[in-house]
């Protein structure tokens, strides 16, 4: 039987999750009374967000001239958070499917993963999405594919994924264009793992793709990497519900349960081979995800302590069994207590994280502004990286702090470019080039610290270009700047979790909006708290919380002023006390308000 491997590719909301549901119908796989939009997204918070987060393989078998195909794809996500699961995909297949939205045109992360598709050897077809809308342009759109990504035009297949217009022809092209799997280079087996999720009843399941001989039920398997050995107890495919086989041949997609029981055991890129004849070489794996945005999660102040700290860790625990991409370990703050500094892909990530911690997981959270790590020169020659500006080390033993800095490419209407220029330098950019799409459309290619578009760079991009604008990035390195530790006392004691570390240039302008913020979100206490900004040992803002006074002469109706001034003093003392020993609820608010700035 043919077979043929391909991969849905496209930028976030041109249509990825809808044509996988139209193909599945075409080909008979769900009944029309199944079927339902996002049918592969089976999260929660995939379905109400409309993004895909995890990507989804399928076993499909279409007739094609006489002869009937397997076809196994792949839903992936859109977001560049997720590169990561697009490049694990597209190492698992020969072809994909570059989707565009015909109303939108070509945008940056159809750009990147063309460019991914293609230093994997992967074979595209480009396809034109939503025809049936009004503002459709798919002869607009072919020709800007064909300018910008170098695909003929007139390859593009043209469809609607909501009606099922041009779906066949879709179906046709994927037995004719994609090529099968290669042919075996040695009778050993040898099988790629490309996910892997947490069952609760059943353990580990792993998804592998077959390169070489074949898996069955029953097999001793070896994981190459780790070289732990386990027996194969299920074998099946998704089409779309698990369907048990008794064997995966080369070139096929499938699953297999092992009695893994946690996630730590099965590292995604290994190769898995049998363990009485074993390969001489594994197949070539992935990179490690890298970790771009960090920042700490600490149960709310509510309750007792020690069990929120437990429920927390055994909600991050569970979670991490079903989504390794994000890394976590203890951490502690004076003023928060016991908590985990996580790491993550993106911002859309953590967000995402932190919803199914507090849905799935039944905790409450108080998280910390998101940082990014930072490269530390120090004077023995040696370089330390950290990843939290309280792990900063004294000044005196430091060179030079190096941030990460990111290319970004920004797809935008020409219209808004001077608009989009002048946000990139108000945020350290240094302009690199500049390419025509069309009349109306550009590229602009900039490069930015990773600090200064982490949070809202994406929202003020949108808004500028009245949603028309789009960008993707991706890490060029570590450079030098002048950098410093923005720290912040409140009532005297360091906050770690409200440090951060910024350009000297703008540490005292930043510095004074953020205590201007903290003063609106603390809440008055009965002593007067002074908040300041400080960079070392030299304080450069101040604001003051002011005490509630309550009025302790009230009750005096006459008498000597002497009376009045006893109960004044005594006051005095008792705020000089209280300030002494008091302690100051900084709420969540307070944390997230170190992230607006204003350009």
């Amino acid at each position: 039987m043919p077979i043929r491997n391909f991969s849905i590719i496209a930028h976030i909301d041109h249509g990825k999750s809808t044509l996988a549901d139209r193909l599945l119908q075409a080909t008979n796989a769900v009944a029309d009374r199944d079927a339902r939009a996002q049918l592969l997204d089976d999260m929660d918070i995939e379905r109400e967000r409309g993004i895909t987060i995890k990507a989804s393989a399928v076993t499909v078998f279409h007739v094609h001239k006489g002869e009937t195909y397997q076809l196994n794809f792949i839903d992936t996500p859109g977001h560049v958070d997720f590169h990561y699961e697009v490049s694990r995909a597209l190492t698992a297949c020969e072809g994909a499917l570059l989707v565009v939205d015909s109303t939108q045109g070509v945008q940056a992360q159809t750009v990147a993963n063309a460019y991914l598709a293609v230093n994997n050897n992967v074979e595209l077809i480009p396809t034109v999405n939503k025809i049936d809308l009004p503002g459709a342009q798919p002869v607009e759109t072919a020709m800007e594919i064909e300018q910008v990504l170098g695909l003929p035009a007139e390859e593009c297949i043209n469809c609607s994924a909501k009606t099922g217009q041009g779906i066949d022809l879709l179906l046709a092209a994927i037995c004719d264009r994609l090529p099968p799997p290669r042919a075996p280079v040695m009778p050993q087996t040898r099988a790629l793992i490309f996910d892997s999720v947490y069952d609760d009843y059943r353990g580990v399941i792993v998804y592998v793709r077959v390169f070489d001989g074949q898996l069955k039920t029953g097999d001793r398997i070896r994981m190459m990497f780790s070289g732990r050995v386990w027996t194969i107890t299920e074998l099946g495919r998704y089409t779309p519900k698990p369907t048990k086989i008794d064997q995966l041949g080369t070139g096929e997609v499938g699953y297999f349960i092992a009695s893994i029981k946690t996630l730590v055991d099965v590292r995604i890129g290994d190769t898995v081979t049998r363990d009485v004849d074993p390969a001489p070489e594994p197949l070539p794996g992935y990179q490690e995800p890298l970790r771009m945005v960090f920042c700490e999660f600490y149960p709310s102040s509510s309750g007792e302590k020690g069990a929120e700290f437990e429920a927390l860790r055994e909600a991050i625990t569970r979670l991490h069994l079903n989504d390794a991409s994000f890394t976590y370990e203890p951490h502690h703050s004076e003023a928060l207590g016991f908590g985990f500094r996580c790491g993550f892909l993106g911002m859309l990530h953590m967000d995402i994280i932190q919803e199914r911690l507090e849905r799935e997981g039944g905790v409450d959270i108080v998280q910390t502004p998101p940082t990014v790590s930072y490269e530390i020169g120090l004077r023995d020659g040696t370089t330390l990286p950290i990843n939290n500006p309280a792990d900063l080390p004294d000044l005196s033993n430091v060179v030079e702090i190096r941030e990460p800095i990111v290319r970004v490419e920004i797809i935008c209407p020409t219209e808004f470019i001077g608009d989009i220029m002048r946000l990139c330098e108000n945020r350290r950019g240094v302009y690199k080039d500049q390419k025509y799409l069309s009349e109306t459309r550009n590229i602009l290619d900039y490069e930015l610290p990773l600090a200064e578009i982490i949070y809202d760079f994406y929202d003020r991009l949108k808004s500028i270009t009245r949603g028309y604008g789009t960008m993707d990035y991706e890490l060029i390195g570590y450079r030098a700047d002048r950098l410093a530790k923005l720290q912040i006392l409140v009532n005297g004691k360091p906050v770690d979790a409200l440090s951060v570390i910024c350009h000297r240039d703008k540490a005292e302008q930043r510095g004074r909006l953020l205590l201007v913020k903290l003063k609106k979100q603390i809440e008055r206490h009965q002593f007067e708290i002074p908040l300041q900004a400080a960079i070392g040992g030299k304080i450069i803002a101040r604001e003051t919380i002011k005490a509630v006074r309550k009025n302790v002469t009230a009750k005096c109706y006459g008498g000597d002023v002497t009376r009045k001034r006893k109960l004044l003093e005594k006051q005095k003392e008792g705020k000089k006390r209280m300030k002494m020993i008091g302690n100051v609820e900084i709420p969540q608010s307070a944390f997230m308000s170190v992230l607006e700035t204003e350009d």
